[in-house]
């Protein structure tokens, strides 16, 4: 994430880094982002980074990455946000993933339209792309986005 923070200045945008407390460690958290949210806790730093959020982009990951990309899929399931979500698939990292998707959809754990809510992009400029192209779900049936 720090080269990817570091690259983000380099062309003159802005970083936010968003910590929980026990993790604002030198050399674990982005010590030059332009600003510093320190949280209490890890799921504090998940509802800021959503609220600071206009698109999210899972790239390669640990379970970290696995559980928060979930919880955002499942809020565009509640319909409590209406962004882009994408998976870098980089390599086919989230191919299994995708796999285990359409088991859940197979089942009939997950309407088969909620794969619509997240995209699968084989490069950045893809990622990029499909955000930049975006146009939000529409209104679902007997109800509306919080």
């Amino acid at each position: 994430m720090g080269e990817i923070a570091r690259s983000v200045q380099s062309r003159g945008g802005q970083v936010v880094s968003v910590t929980p407390k026990y993790l604002k460690i030198p050399g674990v958290y982005y010590e030059e982002a332009d600003e510093v949210i320190v949280t209490e806790t890890l799921r504090e730093r998940q509802a800021v980074m959503q609220k600071l959020a206009s698109a999210f982009i899972a790239l390669p990951g640990g379970f970290g990455t696995l559980e928060e990309l979930l919880e955002i899929i499942a809020l565009k399931q509640l319909r409590v946000h209406n962004m882009p979500v994408v998976l870098l698939n980089t390599h086919g990292f989230y191919d299994a993933l995708s796999l285990v998707f359409e088991q859940i959809y197979k089942l009939r754990f997950a309407k088969s339209e909620y794969r619509n809510y997240y995209f699968l992009a084989k490069s950045p400029e893809e990622a990029l792309a499909h955000i930049e192209s975006y146009s939000p779900q529409p209104e679902p049936a007997g109800g509306k986005w919080f």
